[in-house]
């Protein structure tokens, strides 16, 4: 279940667990983050402008203006009103927003800490995903990630993994997955970037979380965090 870590008059910080969805993609019938909000917070139900899905569904944000992937665990923020949700889209837009990320990958990386540039595109095959294809960090289209070793292990199985924090300075859909597939250190248990890998030290999802959170709105700092998920620290040792 989804667990609050902090509200204010203005925003709302959850801990969502690995395996819910954010909110509605129009495909599926299962419950979202979204629809938990509005139950729980029901004036929140009609903050934020509703997307229009592939098929049509006209799907209720719920304050929410980012979103976490279904497998991905960690802190995620909602507005609880209109004039909080435009500030927070905003400070998105402009990339004013800092997020931490921690990661399971398989293989020692050779450095201790790198800058991945590369633009994040369709493959144009199925199943639908996405790759990383070469660009320059000027470029309009580039994705940056910026990585840092925390500890090299050896897993339960044998096999080498590192343990990582990651830092996105763009926000695009897969953009962690991808670019450490394209440097040759996929997620752990990923399914769709780590074919023919499989689970580790009882990891049976991506191994990603999403750790901290933080940005500036009408002149006030906000920081958040959630815990790192349980199957994650049971796989570093803590």
């Amino acid at each position: 279940m989804p667990r609050v870590v902090a509200e204010t008059p203005d925003l709302l910080a959850i801990d969502k667990p690995a395996g819910l969805i954010t909110h509605r993609d129009g495909r599926t019938e299962e419950p979202s983050l979204a629809e938990w909000i509005a139950e729980h917070f029901p004036t929140m139900t009609s903050v934020g402008e509703p997307w229009i899905s592939p098929q049509g569904e006209r799907v209720r944000v719920c304050g929410l203006v980012h979103r976490l992937d279904r497998t991905t665990s960690g802190i995620i923020v909602a507005a609880k009103h209109d004039a909080a949700f435009a500030m927070l889209k905003q400070a998105f837009k402009e990339r004013r927003v800092e997020k931490r990320y921690r990661a399971l990958v398989y293989g020692h990386v050779p450095k201790d800490h790198g800058v991945i540039v590369a633009e994040i595109a369709r493959t144009g095959v199925a199943p639908k995903r996405w790759c990383a294809k070469p660009s320059r960090a000027h470029d309009k289209r580039a994705a940056i990630t910026h990585w840092r070793l925390l500890s090299r292990l050896t897993s339960p199985e044998g096999e080498q993994v590192s343990y990582l924090e990651l830092e996105p300075k763009t926000g695009r859909t897969h953009q962690l997955r991808v670019h450490l597939a394209s440097i040759g250190h996929p997620i752990v248990a990923d399914h769709l970037y780590a074919e023919g890998k499989g689970p580790l030290a009882g990891i049976t999802r991506p191994a990603l979380h999403a750790l901290e959170i933080a940005f500036e709105i009408d002149g006030r700092r906000y920081a958040f965090s959630a815990p790192l998920a349980e199957d994650m620290a049971s796989a570093i040792g803590r």
